[in-house]
């Protein structure tokens, strides 16, 4: 066991160092860390030493409070990919089981038609639906689909991957998407379906996918901000004009 010496070094610091090679190489994610009161024993510090340490690494994201439950190591992000792929491939690609819960689908009204390239009297697929890997739930997502291209797709098995099903019985394969990414907090209803406290940071994408030129999806999707991280490479390169420039997904 570490110890806790008198030094140059404050106390609060060293404490904090011993915690962080707890969290990253003796815990797994997700589990509790000694109550204040029993690192405050072990280590022979004051329990305001405890809370400026812990405090610390909760800022730095390693370790999360529950209000009533204690402290946890925090869980591992996944890196969202900015490639036109679907959720399931993506999840068993991380050694994950992927689920989905369809939560509605049938015919209405899209607030934006043109981005399905729909006259004004036209209808598309709305698809809400709720994705978990290994039975936790990690992304809510709602999309419009284009009723030319995926004629009845609200009397399928809406279940598993769509990118998958599109290209099996429509013989669509989406080729090109224009994605925009920005935070939220989640609302009441939001926070409930993917099991997070109201408020909480989200990671919001929509995206906007084609097949050979011709409008297919329009999706957004709320990932769990406590879960998720977008990793990207950058280089100098100054991107071309027009509304196709940056192009991205992860369905």
């Amino acid at each position: 066991m570490h110890e806790i010496v008198e030094g140059p070094k404050p106390k609060h610091a060293q404490l904090r160092e011993i915690l962080r090679r707890l969290a990253e190489q003796d815990l797994a994610p997700g589990s509790p860390i000694p109550s204040e009161r029993d690192l405050a024993e072990r280590y022979g510090v004051s329990r305001i030493t405890v809370r400026a340490a812990v405090g610390q690494l909760v800022a730095e994201g390693l370790l999360t409070r529950a209000k009533g439950r204690g402290t946890f190591t925090a869980r591992r992000r996944y890196d969202l990919q900015l490639l036109l792929a679907s959720f399931t491939s993506d999840m068993k690609a991380r050694g994950l089981e992927p689920s989905t819960e369809v939560i509605s689908s049938g015919q209405a009204a899209p607030g934006s038609k043109a981005s399905l390239g729909l006259d004004a009297d036209e209808y598309a697929y709305r698809v809400v639906r709720l994705r978990r890997a290994d039975g936790a739930p990690l992304a809510l997502e709602a999309g419009w689909y284009s009723p030319h291209l995926l004629p009845e797709l609200d009397r399928c098995d809406l279940s598993g991957s769509l990118y998958e099903l599109f290209a099996a019985k429509y013989g669509v394969q989406l080729d090109e998407a224009r994605q925009t990414v920005w935070a939220e907090t989640a609302d009441a209803d939001t926070a409930k379906a993917l099991d997070v406290r109201k408020g909480s940071p989200l990671l919001v994408f929509r995206r906007v996918a084609s097949a050979q030129g011709r409008p297919c999806e329009d999706v957004t999707s709320w990932y769990r901000g406590d879960l998720y991280q977008v990793t990207m490479q950058l280089d100098r390169t100054v991107p071309g004009p027009g509304p196709n420039s940056a192009k991205g997904g992860t369905r």
